[in-house]
């Protein structure tokens, strides 16, 4: 059975997930929550960490064990899945994506995203030229999230794209897809050999009212 590897969207660790782990625990499955470099509520931020950053500490996690991986990224952490996946295509057994970045070679979250996100990332790291804070609305455990990992542009030999499962999950609540980057995602991938695409009917954030809903979906990929 896979190990799943939790990845966390920006401004969040992996507390997030936390919900998620214990339920997938109860069910028998081994799962890791990552907290990114700048993302813990007790740790240090970390201005100058980038995409690159991010990638390299969840291979190294990964790495750390030898079971086969399921990788979940929500958010901005869709582009780290896709990184680490592409050096590690043979040991990933699923990709899967929560309302998240579908990254090809040279895209950046910047390059993806929308212009309320746009602006939200520049006016936001206005004070520190570094940090982006978190939205009014996020838990008040999130972090100020490095800019540069936003901004900075993926490297894919596509390796990633062998993965056997691949999995986009997308948030459909109405008043959510007014502002969502990932509406043209989603109509993509619908018509993308090798995708499954799974509709859910909440926000972005998927944990607010606990796992039920995710956990089902990541069993069925196990």
């Amino acid at each position: 059975m896979g190990r799943f590897i939790l990845v966390p969207g920006g401004n969040h660790g992996g507390w997030w997930y936390e919900p998620l782990v214990l339920a997938l625990e109860r069910a028998g499955r081994s799962a890791d929550a990552v907290t990114l470099s700048g993302l813990s509520p007790e740790g240090p931020l970390a201005p100058a960490a980038t995409l690159d950053t991010h990638i390299a500490e969840v291979t190294t996690l990964c790495n750390g064990s030898s079971e086969p991986l399921i990788l979940v990224g929500h958010s901005y952490a869709g582009s780290v899945i896709s990184g680490v996946a592409d050096q590690l295509t043979e040991r990933v057994e699923a990709l899967v994506y929560l309302d998240a970045f579908v990254p090809e070679n040279g895209d950046s979250c910047w390059s993806m995203t929308n212009d309320w996100e746009r602006t939200w990332f520049i006016d936001g790291a206005g004070d520190s030229g570094l940090l982006v804070p978190p939205l009014p609305f996020f838990d008040a455990r999130a972090r100020p999230h490095p800019l540069g990992s936003y901004l900075q542009k993926s490297k894919l030999t596509g390796a990633w794209k062998k993965v056997a499962r691949k999995h986009y999950v997308a948030a459909t609540d109405p008043e959510w897809l007014k502002a969502s980057p990932f509406v043209e995602t989603t109509r993509r991938l619908r018509n993308e050999p090798g995708w499954v695409v799974t509709e859910l009917a909440c926000t972005h954030d998927f944990l607010k009212n606990g796992p039920d809903l995710l956990l089902p979906l990541l069993l069925a990929e196990a």
